[in-house]
């Protein structure tokens, strides 16, 4: 799966987004990117059988418990979790998924293009919701001189 600049833009065109992984902990990339997206502007909903709240908000035990449906789903759990995720979003009739780096597999790649989602699979959010921050526009920086970023 090749990801580009077109569909990582159009997920972050998206205004509802369910965060599949939020967390109550502080230092896990499931908390981190639910707040920041809550604080770009997002309408965020945290996803987690096992949380009750994340950042003061309520936190749902799956997809199908969310009160609306959602324009987009990022997914930051283990991948090996992750396909049954996918599954139920194309079910649910959301166009729009980012696997975030780390819980992504060429499993549920296949899985994305088979579903023909709008997908964005292995890049780290933080490198492209505006305004980047700290290592990342770091991070960012390099892979555009590299000629890394996606396309």
């Amino acid at each position: 799966m090749v990801n580009t600049r077109e569909n990582i833009n159009a997920f972050l065109q998206q205004e509802k987004i369910a965060v599949v992984g939020a967390s109550r902990n502080k230092d896990k990339f499931g908390n981190m990117i639910y707040k920041d997206l809550k604080t770009a502007g997002y309408k965020v909903m945290a996803v987690n059988p096992n949380a009750d709240m994340v950042d003061g908000d309520r936190c749902f035990a799956g997809l199908g418990a969310l009160p609306e449906k959602p324009d987009g789903v990022l997914i930051v759990i283990p991948a090996k979790q992750g396909i049954e995720i996918v599954e139920e979003t194309a079910r649910m009739g959301v166009r729009h998924v980012w696997v975030q780096q780390g819980a992504n597999s060429p499993e549920i790649d296949k899985r994305l293009e088979e579903l023909n989602l709008v997908a964005v699979s292995g890049e780290c959010i933080f490198m492209f919701l505006e305004p980047v921050k700290s290592v990342h526009s770091f991070h960012r920086f390099f892979r555009q001189i590299f000629g890394k970023m996606p396309k």
